[in-house]
């Protein structure tokens, strides 16, 4: 593994769209772009031969369940896996045990993930007390903490009360702290809705969750946001309805950001015929109509960024019935894979444009400075290096997290991460995680 200040020389590698180059990374930084750069004296020489370099992947919605549920992720094996998947950075939800909702806890976090020392870990704070949606969190202890916390989120949990909504968005301006709202009437999609409401949920004799339920609380802050002049963000955002909300709203000024997930780009409310209840996640999955908008969103901009929802779960509360299993799915490791095949093989996206949708603007939006940066001389050396042309198996066995509810697994996904750079340190070599960092973790129940 490279030390910090080691100089490393990638040569050969494709820039995002630009021809093939030369960069050379020393002391956390990019010293030189360019052809035919001298191997550095002491230093490391990889042949890329072709590979694409990327700034580093930036998640803005990680679930990595410390402190409380240390069965289903830690800390350490979260940013393992998030390595893996070429990010530099992730955002930690708040809903652990305790839950993220004051300075101590999200502190914590933050300390945990210098710890483990594989990416940048930023915690997301709390909007609500425990996440009861009826008093604010500690949002000014937070955001003035070491920790420095610029999102906040009840994710898992709607902000459902429009008066609370409204004194979050205008206690969090003086901060440019952003929250991010878990769109979810609970009026009109409560706890046991599990599926999209259709004839599918009707014929499976599922709890329908129906679209409105997102796009009516979409609608409903994105006045607020404009009425406070506050940014939101939008989570997992799953129907093309609020596709159409963001645009407008993007379209008038609103100061308004929306993230997908992987899943919710690829797959369709189709596989629920199975039960199987790998497939169960909040918000549902959708049918083919409304992937077919989110693409055209994220393609377009109207949808800023791409997000996990990395959720992890031990198989004692993922494997029951499909209405009693929980909500979620692995995503770290499949999510620049199915990114490459939803968008960029079709043409939607180039290099660039994916770039801009996992690393730049996430950064943006999480005000995370050092990522998701230009590749240029001077700027910080997180970076991700890809192998384009390869592929790999989703084998649940073999990936980092400690759990194994992926929706992917047995399917070949496009793209391999050959390294990752956090800050001129390589976290990942050869598609593993470098010397000195292996983690061996152990399957859930094992």
């Amino acid at each position: 593994m490279t030390s910090p200040g080691q100089p490393v020389l990638l040569r050969g590698v494709r820039p995002l769209n630009g021809p093939h180059t030369d960069v050379l990374l020393a002391d956390g930084v990019i010293v030189e772009v360019g052809p035919k750069l001298s191997p550095p004296d002491g230093g490391e020489l990889i042949e890329a031969d072709g590979a694409v370099l990327l700034p580093g992947l930036v998640d803005l919605h990680t679930h990595l369940r410390e402190p409380g549920r240390e069965d289903t992720e830690t800390i350490a094996t979260g940013s393992a896996a998030a390595a893996l998947g070429g990010f530099t950075a992730v955002h930690a939800m708040a809903n652990t045990d305790p839950v993220a909702d004051n300075a101590e806890m999200v502190e914590q976090v933050a300390r945990l993930g210098e710890l483990a020392g594989l990416v940048d870990v930023r915690p997301v704070g709390a909007v609500s007390r425990g996440l009861a949606g009826e008093q604010l969190a500690e949002i000014a202890n937070m955001a003035r903490s070491a920790a420095a916390v610029r999102v906040f989120s009840d994710d898992g949990h709607c902000v459902s009360d429009a008066r609370l909504m409204r004194r979050a968005l205008e206690y969090l301006k003086p901060f440019d702290a952003v929250l991010a709202q878990h769109a979810q009437d609970p009026r009109l999609a409560d706890a046991s809705c599990c599926a999209h409401e259709g004839e599918l949920s009707g014929r499976l004799g599922l709890p329908g969750w129906p679209s409105v339920a997102e796009e009516s609380i979409v609608a409903r802050d994105v006045m607020l946001a404009r009425h406070t002049g506050s940014r939101l963000h939008v989570c997992h955002v799953s129907s093309g309805g609020t596709v159409e909300v963001l645009r407008w709203a993007k379209g008038r000024g609103i100061a308004v950001t929306a993230e997908v997930t992987p899943h919710h780009l690829l797959l369709t409310c189709d596989l629920l015929s199975s039960y199987d209840p790998v497939f169960k996640v909040n918000p549902p999955l959708r049918p083919a109509e409304d992937v077919e908008a989110l693409r055209e969103g994220l393609a377009d901009g109207t949808i800023d960024a791409v997000a996990t929802d990395h959720a992890p779960h031990a198989p004692h509360d993922k494997d029951h019935a499909f209405g009693d299993a929980a909500f979620g799915m692995l995503g770290l490791q499949t999510a620049l894979g199915v990114l490459i095949e939803t968008m960029v093989v079709p043409g939607r996206l180039d290099w660039a444009g994916l770039a801009d949708r996992m690393s730049v603007r996430p950064a943006l939006i999480g005000r995370l400075a050092g990522h998701g940066r230009p590749i240029a001389a001077g700027e910080p050396a997180n970076l991700t290096l890809i192998d384009p042309a390869a592929s790999w198996l989703v084998e649940p066995a073999a990936l980092a997290s400690l759990s194994r509810n992926t929706p992917f697994a047995g399917r070949r996904l496009p793209g391999r991460v050959l390294a990752t750079f956090l800050r001129g340190r390589a976290t990942v070599r050869d598609g593993r995680l470098a010397a000195g960092r292996q983690l061996h973790p152990q399957p859930v129940g094992a």
